[in-house]
């Protein structure tokens, strides 16, 4: 790489690492905020929930702004959004104002988020340049998510919840001084009317699936609100993909998902976010409810994961190289089904830490090969002025991924028995790896175009698969 592209990645990497902490970084502090500004417990779920429906269900909306307005310019308008609602967060008085502050986290990460991977894969040739500089970037989303939670812990406990926002501001501020002098955007802008009948029905889609999901998690799939959001996000998504068929210039051609690249791609993609934020979910209910550690041994215990995660980051690319990405998707998946499986064994005893430890490190080797790839499928054979359109649909399925694995397994977990009873979590961890398992094997067998060309020149996309 040029001296000019290492520090474009540096920024956009960090960009990317502060998106995939504010996932999961107030999760432990929530009794503590809900203390300090006086939420009712039954609320406290909507300080999480609220970031994640925006997060995840404006992202393709925004991804596809930047086609029209330019890539670096969403990015610039998201950060600057998130440097403001961060400092409102961490200044918040009352509920409503804190959640209003999580609600324009959840906006801006969805601009930033497609924004930032579009101007990361523009900025390098497709080949083993921009399969290395995804595999970074999937070290740090993966990284970001898990230490998440152990830097909201940290913050809480040695300053206050409210760093958990604050912390936000100087990172957002460092990067609106650098971007404009580091980042360029090369592709052409979208000159078509935008689909707002499209953009309105997968927008508000989205929502419901992601609003439906969550709720399950919390009261169970017979809960009348639960679904009744699923039914509409059914309904809605189904009407968005009809509509697309018939509109001359749609938000999603649907012509693009038929690619087994992107379509398969992306379903690997959605299952290795969604089983491994649940898995981490599920694990940190074991280590302090059954094992009983308190929140910085938990989060030492998980650190194995992210010291996995960098392993399989510099991994991922070479992999490819080697086995294309088919194989390097598939295998990713393989490897974080079966050590998900081995935790189906852990006991009470203090001593099945370090069962957790190992199984969480290779598994989060494969996890990340995982994600590699399917970065690499999803954006793959693409002529610049469609990478927003593919990095919004890989960042779409990144997100709501990440938001729906957690409540799905609490939801599998609840109906075993007790979220805090170790054979309930047993089940769900039996179910997430089941699931890792059968995406496997599709991804194996479906995902036949797979391979890229810089790493296996014989066995070129064609651009009409």
């Amino acid at each position: 790489m040029t001296r000019r592209q290492l520090l474009v990645l540096g920024l956009l990497l960090a960009s990317q690492f502060m998106l995939a902490v504010d996932f999961s970084i107030l999760n432990v502090a929530l009794p503590t905020v809900g203390a300090g500004l006086g939420f009712a417990e039954a609320d406290l779920q909507w300080i999480a929930t609220s970031f994640a429906l925006c997060a995840a269900g404006f992202t393709l909306l925004f991804g596809r702004f930047g086609d029209y307005l330019g890539r670096r310019r969403m990015f610039l308008i998201g950060m600057a959004a998130l440097g403001v609602a961060s400092l409102v967060g961490g200044l918040a008085t009352s509920p409503s104002m804190l959640l209003a502050a999580r609600v324009a986290q959840g906006l801006a990460t969805a601009a930033v988020t497609p924004a930032g991977l579009s101007l990361l894969t523009t900025s390098f040739p497709e080949g083993p340049l921009r399969s290395r500089a995804l595999g970074l970037n999937s070290v740090m989303m993966s990284a970001g998510f898990t230490s998440g939670a152990i830097l909201g812990g940290v913050l809480t406990d040695l300053l206050s919840w409210r760093w958990a926002f604050l912390v936000n501001v100087p990172v957002a501020a460092l990067v609106l001084v650098l971007a404009p002098m580091l980042l360029t955007d090369t592709a052409d802008r979208e000159r078509s009317r935008l689909d707002v009948p499209g953009s309105v029905l997968v927008t508000t889609g989205l929502l419901a699936l992601v609003y439906g999901v969550t709720r399950a998690g919390e009261e169970g799939f017979s809960d009348p609100w639960a679904g009744s959001a699923l039914l509409a996000a059914v309904v809605l998504l189904v009407a968005f993909w009809r509509a697309e068929g018939r509109h001359s210039h749609p938000l999603v051609p649907t012509a693009i998902l038929r690619r087994r690249t992107i379509g398969w791609g992306n379903l690997g993609g959605f299952i290795t976010f969604a089983m491994e934020s649940s898995q981490v979910f599920l694990l940190t209910l074991y280590l302090q409810h059954v094992v009983s550690l308190d929140a910085l041994q938990t989060g030492l215990t998980l650190g194995a994961m992210g010291l996995g995660a960098i392993i399989g980051g510099a991994c991922g690319p070479r992999v490819i190289a080697a086995v294309g990405v088919r194989r390097a998707l598939a295998g990713g998946l393989l490897v974080q089904g079966v050590f998900t499986a081995v935790l189906v064994v852990l006991g009470a005893a203090t001593g099945w830490i370090w069962l957790v430890a190992g199984a969480t490190f290779v598994g989060a080797i494969g996890h990340v090969c995982a994600i590699v790839g399917f970065m690499v499928a999803a954006t793959s054979g693409l002529p610049d002025h469609e990478q927003g359109l593919a990095t919004g649909l890989a960042t779409m399925t990144q997100q709501v991924g990440v938001a729906m694995g957690v409540p799905v397994m609490s939801a599998v977990a609840t109906m075993a028995g007790s979220l805090e009873s170790l054979t309930s979590l047993r089940v769900a961890l039996g179910v997430d790896a089941a699931v890792v398992l059968v995406a496997a094997l599709l991804v194996a067998t479906q995902l036949r175009a797979g391979r890229t060309a810089a790493a296996e020149p014989q066995e070129r996309v064609p651009a009409s698969a």
